[in-house]
């Protein structure tokens, strides 16, 4: 057994004599696929955990006629589900909550995220049959662990590309946090109806999540405003909206599958309410707005709650985000911050060149380029007025306000910094900023990414390559000449 690959051989054995044992008929046939599921274990690269969880799902599913039936006609649904055990801890640790999914390893289709429509269709539906809230709140956490699950074995298998990996769980979660405002209003409506129809709420997405550009393991960064009826005193409103909110963070709150929420991109930070009223944004932005509030605004994306005050916080945050005028010394400020981000945020004895998200070269490096690049240019060009990166980058392409080169440079970088933050994710269960220096962590991350065989050094060469070039157009464009030469 360790021969093949399997580093604890008595525990491969004993898993093999559990699954073999006895005269059923689901030993007999795992007794006679056992030697080609083995092969198949061990070319990924944690065997001994697939094992054991193939045990697991066996143990679950072996006396289901359509499970048996797979694993022993359907050689390609087999060799499938060998690969996401053998490959991903994240996916397989779902698989075991939710065994029925083998069922999707026979039909590839089954892999294509839902669709925003889909996902609002069906958490309506849930929410809809459930009397309670508690009921509710476990019926859409359940179908957060699933799709979640099946964008994993999509991206484990190579089925889904990293654009479409950020875009299924950037739609999951916009429509588990509308779903979760629903519950939390219907909970307060039942204390207090006349309160809660007299308040306007909506919850505007920020950053990546903004950006519809989430990876395994990100963080949901928002904003919360409301708006007072008539008749509802702004104090009562604000007491509203914040219980919604905590009723929010309860019901999303998830020991399985974690799901954070960050509002630190908020007015005035981590000191500042958790809520504030539209009027109230309109104060601060008017008179206390710093340079990097605006910038974060870039990628405000309304999600959830009120239309009519979604579309009247965009109103507002347009005339901050995309300024009619954009003063040098307003771009001398966002290089200050950025240079201050640099010293200050990345983790005391972290290696700048392996840091995927503040790292030279890196994300950080590529999106606060573009967003320098909107702010200037913005007002001009609407075509570039968008909260994702790429998407930004090739409308500046197109209305010359960057070389092709160069942007094709930056969107290396930031694809592939994106793609190993997931796939340090997919691979291990845990996020994880930084690029492994344990071979065996990186031929994890390797094998998601779709390299051969014993590819973590080339893995490694191959990031270090794309952020040092990254790195080399951010310095000339961000500080320099953004009209560089298409070389």
């Amino acid at each position: 057994m360790r021969a093949i690959g399997f580093v604890n051989p008595k525990g491969a054995l004993d898993q093999i004599q559990a699954l073999t044992s006895g005269l059923s008929r689901r030993a007999v046939i795992q007794k006679q696929l056992l030697p080609v599921l083995l092969q198949w274990f061990s070319e990924g690269t944690d065997p001994d955990a697939a094992l054991l969880s193939f045990r697991r799902l066996s143990e679950d599913l072996g006396d289901s006629h359509w499970y048996l039936r797979m694993l022993r006609d359907s050689s390609g649904a087999a060799e499938r589900m060998t690969q996401v055990l053998s490959n991903s801890r994240l996916a397989t640790s779902l698989f075991e909550r939710i065994p029925e999914a083998a069922a999707w390893f026979e039909r590839l289709e089954e892999l294509i995220p839902m669709t925003e429509q889909e996902l609002t269709k069906e958490f309506d539906a849930v929410i809809s049959r459930h009397d309670s809230a508690d009921d509710a709140s476990i019926s859409i956490r359940n179908i957060r662990r699933r799709e979640t699950l099946r964008i994993a074995i999509g991206a484990v298998l190579g089925e889904l590309d990293i654009e479409q990996v950020a875009r299924g769980l950037s739609d999951l979660t916009a429509c588990y946090l509308r779903a979760a405002l629903d519950i939390a209003i219907e909970t307060l409506e039942e204390d207090s109806p006349d309160l809660t129809s007299g308040v306007d709420f909506a919850i505007i997405a920020m950053g990546r999540f903004g950006g519809e550009e989430l990876g395994f393991g990100s963080d949901a960064d928002v904003m919360y405003l409301y708006k007072a009826g008539p008749g509802i005193e702004n104090e009562v409103a604000q007491k509203v909206s914040e219980r919604i909110i905590a009723e929010i963070k309860k019901i999303t709150s998830d020991q399985v599958l974690e799901f954070q929420i960050d509002i630190d991109l908020r007015p005035e930070g981590k000191n500042g309410p958790v809520v504030r009223s539209i009027d109230s944004y309109e104060a601060y932005y008017q008179r206390w707005s710093d340079t990097w509030e605006a910038q974060a605004l870039l990628r405000a994306r309304p999600i959830a709650g009120s239309a009519a005050l979604q579309n009247e916080f965009l109103e507002l945050i347009n005339r901050y985000r995309y300024p009619s005028q954009f003063s040098s010394s307003a771009a001398t400020e966002i290089r200050r911050i950025k240079a201050r981000v640099e010293t200050e945020r990345l983790p005391l004895g972290a290696d700048p060149k392996r840091h995927l998200k503040l790292g030279r070269g890196s994300l950080s490096d590529v999106e606060w380029l573009v967003q320098l690049l909107q702010m200037q240019h913005g007002a001009e060009h609407k075509s570039i007025r968008t909260p994702k990166t790429l998407d930004a980058l090739a409308a500046m392409v197109s209305e010359s306000i960057i070389a092709e080169h160069d942007a094709r440079v930056l969107s290396e970088a930031w694809l592939l910094a994106s793609r190993l933050r997931s796939a340090s994710v997919l691979w291990a269960n845990k996020s994880s900023d930084v690029l492994p220096s344990d071979r065996r962590q990186l031929e994890g991350m390797a094998r998601i990414l779709e390299y051969p065989r014993g590819s973590a050094s080339v893995l490694e060469e191959d990031y270090l390559a794309f952020t040092r070039r990254s790195r080399m157009v951010y310095e000339r464009l961000f500080f320099g000449d953004v009209k560089a030469s298409d070389d």
